[in-house]
C-alpha cells in the first residue's frame, strides 16, 4: 500500500507544472512516436497470438495476458503504413483508453522521457485532415510523433453509442432557455467532433479550443467583455487533459487562478482512465471527471453541471439582493 500511495504522491506532484512522460517506440523504419505512460498498463514480448475471424485487418490477433482477452492492434498497419513481421521479436504496448484495454504492436520500444508540455506542439499546418498526429514534439534533434489514439480507435473498432431520448430530454430541459455557451478544449479533431455531435441537439452554442493555451487566450479574451465574470457569458468547459503547449490540467489551475475566470465550471473529459486521475482532478479544483467516449455520460455531466451553475448563480443572487 505505502509504495502505491508513493506512486500516486509522486504523479499528482506534477499536475498544474504542465508536464507529461512519453514512452517512445518505433514502428517500422526510424521514426520514432511517443505514448502517454499513464495511459500504458505494461510493455512485453509480443505473445503468441490467436487469429479469429471477421477481425479488422489492423487486429492481428488476441492475445491472452494477466486473465484477459486483449485485441493486439497493428499500429503501423492502422496509421496507414507496412504490416509489422518477425512477431516474436517484436514488442506489444497494453494500454487503458476509453473504458477499454488494446494492446499496439510495435517494431521496438526506447525509453521514458519527461517533458513540459510547453515543449509539444501541435502538428504543422499542411500535414492534412488525414495524418494520425495530434502533437510532436523534439528528442536529441529527432521529431517524435504523438499518435491520435482517439482516431486510430475509432477506426478500428467504431463507438456505436447512442444517446436515448429520455437522456437527451433531461439535458434539454436542464439547459433551458440560459442561452449561455459551453466551450470544448480537444486536440483531436476526431474527439472534438463527437463531443459536439453529442451536444448540439441540446441546443447549445459551443466554442472551440485547439488546446489548453489556445482555450485560455480565448477565455480571457471572453472574461474582458463580462462585467465580473465570465460566468455571465459562458455557462461550461470540457476539457481534454492531454494537449499540446498546454494540459488540461495546467488549464483549470490557470482558471482557478483567475478573478474573472475562477467560477466558471470544469469538466475533464480524457481518455485517460488510471488510477490516479481523481486525485489529479480534486488537486486542480475540476468540478468533474468523465471517461470517453460514452455520449449518455456526457449528457449527464452537462446536465449535472448546468444545474449546479444555476444553484451557483440564484445563491449569488440572494446574496447580492
Amino acid at each position: 500500500m505505502a509504495s502505491v500511495l508513493d506512486s500516486v504522491n509522486q504523479r499528482t506532484q506534477l499536475v498544474g507544472q504542465n508536464r507529461l512522460e512519453l514512452l517512445l517506440f518505433k514502428l517500422n523504419g526510424r521514426q520514432r512516436y511517443g505514448i502517454n505512460v499513464f495511459k500504458v498498463k505494461e510493455v512485453l514480448q509480443c505473445p503468441r497470438l490467436t487469429s479469429l475471424p471477421n477481425l479488422a485487418r489492423e487486429v492481428r490477433g488476441i492475445a491472452h495476458i494477466r486473465g484477459e482477452t486483449i485485441s493486439i492492434i497493428d499500429l503501423s498497419l492502422a496509421t496507414g503504413g507496412q504490416e509489422i513481421d518477425d512477431l516474436e521479436n517484436r514488442f506489444v504496448i497494453i494500454t487503458e483508453y476509453n473504458r477499454s484495454i488494446q494492446g499496439f504492436l510495435v517494431d521496438s520500444v526506447d525509453r521514458i522521457i519527461n517533458l513540459n508540455w510547453e515543449q509539444v506542439m501541435p502538428p504543422p499546418e499542411g500535414a492534412g485532415d488525414e495524418n494520425y498526429l495530434t502533437a510532436v514534439t523534439e528528442v536529441e534533434k529527432d521529431i517524435v510523433g504523438i499518435l491520435d489514439v482517439e482516431k486510430i480507435l475509432l477506426e478500428v473498432a467504431p463507438n456505436n453509442a447512442e444517446m436515448t431520448d429520455e437522456v437527451l430530454q433531461d439535458a434539454k430541459d436542464a439547459v433551458g432557455d440560459s442561452q449561455k455557451m459551453i466551450m470544448i478544449a480537444d486536440d483531436s479533431m476526431v474527439a472534438l467532433n463527437q463531443i459536439k455531435r453529442a451536444l448540439i441537439p441540446l441546443g447549445l452554442d459551443i466554442m472551440e479550443g485547439k488546446n489548453g493555451r489556445d482555450t485560455l487566450e480565448q477565455l480571457l479574451a471572453l472574461a474582458d467583455t463580462c462585467e465580473k465574470s465570465i460566468t455571465e457569458k459562458l455557462g461550461l468547459l470540457i476539457s481534454d487533459i492531454e494537449m499540446p503547449e498546454m494540459d488540461g490540467y495546467t488549464l483549470t489551475s490557470e482558471i482557478r487562478n483567475n478573478e474573472k475566470l475562477k467560477d466558471l465550471r470544469v469538466i475533464l473529459h480524457t481518455s485517460l482512465s488510471g488510477v490516479f486521475n481523481q486525485a489529479m482532478v480534486d488537486n486542480v479544483g475540476a468540478d468533474d471527471f468523465i471517461a470517453k467516449f460514452n455520449p449518455v455520460d456526457l449528457a449527464d455531466a452537462v446536465e449535472r453541471n448546468i444545474n449546479l451553475m444555476h444553484s451557483d448563480n440564484a445563491r449569488v443572487a440572494s446574496s447580492e439582493s
